[in-house]
């Protein structure tokens, strides 16, 4: 199937305009790659401290400095669920890695917040900032230059990206990504969202809503809906960083534990040391991102993506912005009801086909690039496959996805897809620019115009519905909540009393330069607003009263302000201090004080720049090391 044209515009503007910093970054690269194995460059007394502790086999062939050694950077903990099956993967690891002649260390662990337990808490403004400080400590992990390959345990939101983007940073190493799996279905996700209505109307008890999220929320593995934990998951698998089919089998499996030993001995098959050379910075290159922006909007995936994908790429050098996901989503339909866009969840989506049917569709559609390097090789086909547990049941057999849906409630092919578009709309205006996911909100209520009601944090909103004060048509301006204010914090805990509302028949949406959630749901909502007010932006001009229009058809964000009357005011101000003390939150000043804006990806890093000729980035025999390369010039398939 050919191209589609504008996924073709779309990938050769992103290559265009990022060819300086890709340029930089592979030059980096190609610096840091060294003839044979990592550790070859450590002295004596480097190379002792690093395997001091080692099995005596281990221990011996680390010191012959000739076989791969693998690293693991762990995200494991065991109060969230997603990770806590990961305690049991190293050792799984590990031996998988000897059986494939090689050997694995544990290189360091890095922090894992949940979201899920910091919704509306203080600890929710370190989250975003966690996703740096995650890259940061994958760096800290990688930096004892011991390993050829490494395999990276995450799951959840900020963790992979950070992952991903510290991988990125050794983009000369093979980079395997490993998941957990997801829990088993509980109590449905429309149940939940109505328990938590009825919570917010004073229906339901604290007992109740508490025993309804607990039956939700139930045992290990990632939570079931389909917010940004899935969509990291959904991603890597359609970047090519992890096995096909690898995302959505439940922990504690034979499979599950199956697919990790295969993961395993695949770093170690891809390292430089053997025929087929695989670093991730050529995995993850243009064609790759728009592969993952393609599939975040086929699936209705998580809206914080909108920043993660720009803070991925710009590792890699790669430089996009939110016109090219609005651009994608015009033509790139929904192949996916996933709550929360529907009501299944993604065990249910898995069963009906899963991410190697909607692979499988979006190539067949000329919507997504073949022609990628993946952790199998050349050809995101590859990855139109499903697992199997083999025979002898140690082993996983691999076989073509389904090219038919189990369940055309949940999962469609692209010829009879639910919508045309992948219902995330860039909209901008006299407020700024910010994203708009419609996929789950009703054609009715996708435009909005009425007076501004303007709040400085969501415990204001919430004391103004609970007070009883919010019974007509309005639009919420929830400001001060960018990375520079308070780290941008997810607003989610608004989604029930908007709903409420809504539902009650008020016409009410969301103008926030905060987020709303991986679980952005049936209210309209114009999140992200960039610039933010602490960067200049205007949404700190509106007042109580102004009339916003809001309209996902037309991209329309502004406040229907007399221009004169507009011009004249003054930027809002507000006192932040509150929101940086206490709770850890005064150790992340450096972060707001040097994170960029929201459409650049909310990071606290810059884009790779060239290698003066004075630097040295290798202790060893470096390969080419200032000279810029280019992802053919790697060699994919070494010859020995």
């Amino acid at each position: 199937m050919a191209l589609h044209p504008v996924l073709e515009k779309v990938t050769a503007r992103i290559i265009q305009r990022s060819r300086p910093s890709r340029g930089a970054y592979l030059a980096h690269l190609q610096a840091a790659r060294m003839k044979g194995p990592q550790r070859g460059s450590l002295s004596c007394t480097n190379l002792a401290h690093g395997f001091a502790a080692f099995p005596a086999n281990d221990k011996l062939a680390l010191k012959e400095v000739r076989k791969p050694s693998v690293a693991i950077v762990s995200a494991y903990n065991d109060m969230l669920s997603a990770h806590q099956p990961f305690e049991s993967f190293p050792k799984i690891i590990k031996d998988a890695v000897r059986e494939a002649g090689a050997v694995a260390q544990f290189a360091g662990g890095v922090p894992a917040m949940c979201d899920g337990v910091t919704q509306g808490q203080p600890g929710m403004e370190l989250s975003l900032f966690s996703r740096d400080a995650i890259a940061m400590g994958t760096a800290v992990a990688l930096s004892h230059n011991m390993f050829d390959a490494a395999l990276y345990l995450g799951v959840c939101d900020k963790i992979v990206p950070g992952l991903l983007i510290g991988a990125l940073h050794f983009g000369h190493l093979p980079a395997v990504f490993v998941p957990a799996g997801p829990m088993t279905s509980g109590l449905s996700n429309k149940e939940k969202a109505a328990i938590r209505q009825r919570y917010a109307q004073g229906k339901a008890t604290r007992e109740e809503l508490l025993e309804g999220e607990a039956q939700s929320y139930h045992g290990a593995g990632t939570c079931t809906f389909y917010g940004t934990a899935n969509s990291n998951q959904m991603l890597m698998e359609v970047m090519g960083l992890h096995l096909p089919g690898a995302a959505f089998i439940n922990p504690y499996t034979p499979l599950r534990d199956a697919l990790t030993a295969a993961a395993a001995k695949r770093a170690a098959e891809i390292t430089d040391q053997g025929n087929e050379y695989i670093p991730v910075g050529h995995v993850v290159d243009e064609k790759s991102i728009v592969n993952a922006i393609v599939a975040l909007l086929a699936t209705g995936g998580s809206t914080n993506h909108t920043l993660h994908l720009p803070a991925i790429a710009k590792a890699a050098g790669i430089v996009i912005d939110w016109d090219d996901f609005n651009d994608l989503s015009a033509v790139v339909p929904m192949l996916a009801r996933i709550y929360p866009n529907g009501d299944a969840d993604v065990n249910h989506f898995h069963a009906a086909g899963g991410t190697g049917f909607v692979i499988h569709e979006l190539l067949k559609a000329g919507l997504l690039h073949d022609d990628v390097t993946t952790i199998l090789g050349k050809g995101l086909s590859k990855h139109c496959a499903e697992p199997f547990l083999s025979a002898d049941g140690k082993g996983v057999d691999f076989k073509s996805a389904p090219d038919q849906s189990a369940d055309e409630n949940v999962l469609r092919t692209a010829a009879n897809a639910f919508s045309k578009d992948g219902g995330m709309v860039l909209v901008q205006g006299n407020l700024g620019r910010a994203i708009m996911k419609v996929s789950a909100v009703k054609p009715e209520h996708r435009s909005v115009e009425a007076p501004a009601l303007v709040f400085n944090s969501q415990e204001d909103f919430m004391a103004a519905y609970k007070a009883g004060s919010l019974d007509r048509d309005f639009v919420a301006v929830i400001r001060f909540q960018g990375p520079r204010a308070n780290g941008m914090p997810e607003l989610h805990a608004l989604t029930p009393a908007l709903a409420n509302l809504q539902d009650a028949g008020r016409k009410v949406a969301l103008v926030t330069d905060g987020r709303m959630s991986g679980a952005s749901g049936k209210v309209p909502a114009a999140i992200h607003v960039s610039p933010e007010i602490l960067a200049g932006g205007p949404l700190g001009l509106v007042r109580d009263g102004d009339v916003i229009r809001l309209d996902a058809a037309s991209g329309t964000l502004e406040a229907l302000v007399a221009s004169d009357v507009w011009h004249s005011r003054a930027l809002a101000q507000a006192d932040l201090s509150p929101n940086h003390i206490g709770m850890g939150r005064e150790l992340f000043t450096m972060y707001r004080k040097s994170v960029c804006a929201a459409e650049g990806g909310a990071t606290t890093f810059p884009l790779p720049s060239p290698i003066p000729t004075t630097v040295e980035l290798h202790g060893g025999d470096n390969v080419g090391n200032t000279v810029p390369g280019s992802d053919e010039d790697f060699l994919i398939n070494k010859k020995a």
